[in-house]
């Protein structure tokens, strides 16, 4: 090597060591945008085929009404399926939340396609069930493959099952904002890791990108009427939020209860899914619609547009714990977009506020409270509806939040601030341990 390729060396060297000595952010910022867009083109790329072959699944039922009558045979299959195949990965989104928590072995791949296979099982034979917990076990199973090929450690393990679950959860809804939040506050209860802030945001604008080009459908909602922003209405609004906590609390502890009935009194199973799958089969044959099966969105669309009776929240409720309960898989999400939805539209009846907004703020707020993540909610609150409606929308959030108690539909999801000082015992511990 000649002298003055060894100065040239020392030069690139010097200002290279210069470079990123004065922005040290920049390797932190190269290395994850480089794996956020795996995960983006990924995760992005399995929400829109899981969610146009969902839309697939759903026209067909509803134009073949018979299938419905399957649903015990398509739960004792799943069940099969699980009970011999899939049994380290039945535990779903517990299961990354875990792994984000106390990271352990990788979760398998086969996860992604027992969940889908699942999901699409249950709303092809009409059980009531959502889309949220396929898109983020799919996102997570296909997103952790990353950490043996790339050699990660424990703590960018963690920021990559934070991402995934950003990227699946935006991805599916079309809202990479509340998705990247979502990934950042669902795992552990009142505290934000910030140093996943980055990845997140990236993974789910991204996955959210690719999910827009492969041109899968999202469903779009107007509230045509918001109020000036009074006491009043404000004072309203707290009176719905109280109203959604504790629907979200009830959803919650019903779908654990019922679950551990099916459980202690079928020791089998796969024969529970079935069991499930009759009492769900005979009630919609009985009732003589499919209104509360399935995602639900016509329903979800048309509590926006007018008042909708008390009782439609209740059906939805009981259909879905009873689907999920006896271990039919999908998401309990959607659902509860139903049921805040058609609760708040159905409050309108009692609450002077528009139908239109009261169903937005149901939609997001029954999430919230059930999930403990009031900031996702209301940046998909805003996302979805727009940004006149936002400090309504943040207040049913904030006190949903705060009126569903100590509960959560995921059992693992840990307490890392208490929501006031009297439970501060409870830090540290998951809700499974409550």
């Amino acid at each position: 090597m000649s002298q003055h390729q060894r100065n040239l060396n020392r030069t690139i060297k010097f200002h290279t060591g210069f470079f990123f000595r004065k922005y040290p952010a920049f390797p932190y910022i190269l290395k994850w945008l480089f794996i956020s867009s795996i995960i983006g083109i990924l995760v992005g790329s399995a929400s829109a085929g899981f969610l146009t072959s969902l839309q697939w699944a759903t026209d067909f039922r509803e134009n073949h009404l018979w299938l419905i009558a399957l649903l015990p045979v398509g739960g004792f299959l799943t069940g099969l399926l699980y009970h011999y195949f899939g049994k380290d990965v039945e535990a779903g989104n517990n299961l990354l939340l875990e792994n984000i928590q106390e990271p352990k072995e990788i979760i398998p791949l086969k996860m992604a396609p027992f969940v889908y296979l699942g999901t699409m099982v249950t709303h092809f034979f009409g059980g009531s069930a959502g889309r949220e917990g396929t898109a983020l076990q799919m996102a997570g199973a296909i997103s952790d493959q990353l950490t043996k090929i790339l050699k990660l450690d424990k703590n960018d393990r963690k920021i990559l099952l934070i991402s995934a679950i950003a990227a699946g959860f935006g991805s599916v809804f079309g809202t990479p904002l509340a998705g990247a939040v979502f990934g950042l506050e669902v795992f552990l209860m009142g505290r934000i890791r910030y140093n996943a802030i980055f990845p997140a945001f990236t993974s789910a604008v991204l996955a959210d990108l690719v999910t827009n080009l492969w041109k899968a459908k999202h469903t779009h909602y107007h509230i045509e009427l918001i109020p000036k922003l009074e006491f009043l209405p404000i004072l309203y609004s707290v009176l719905a939020g109280i109203l959604f906590g504790i629907c979200a609390a009830a959803f919650s502890r019903m779908i654990h209860f019922t679950g551990s009935v099916f459980k202690s009194n079928i020791k089998y199973p796969p024969f529970r899914p079935v069991v499930g799958g009759i009492l769900v089969a005979v009630a919609v044959f009985a009732m003589g619609t499919t209104r509360y099966i399935g995602l639900g969105i016509p329903t979800i669309v048309e509590s926006f547009e007018k008042q909708l009776p008390l009782y439609d929240f209740a059906f939805k409720m009981i259909f879905t714990v009873v689907t999920l309960s006896a271990g039919f898989k999908g998401g309990e999400v959607t659902p509860l977009f139903f049921i805040g939805a058609t609760l708040g539209s159905a409050l309108s009846l009692f609450i002077p506020l528009p139908f239109g907004l009261l169903a937005g703020m149901g939609f997001v707020a029954v999430f919230a409270g059930a999930t403990n993540t009031p900031l996702a909610c209301m940046l998909m609150g805003i996302e979805l509806f727009g940004a006149e409606c936002g400090i309504y929308v943040a207040i049913a959030c904030i006190v949903s939040y705060l009126f569903s108690g100590n509960n959560s539909i995921y059992t693992k999801q840990k307490i890392g601030e208490a929501k006031n000082s009297r439970f501060e015992h409870l830090e540290d511990k998951n809700f499974s341990d409550l």
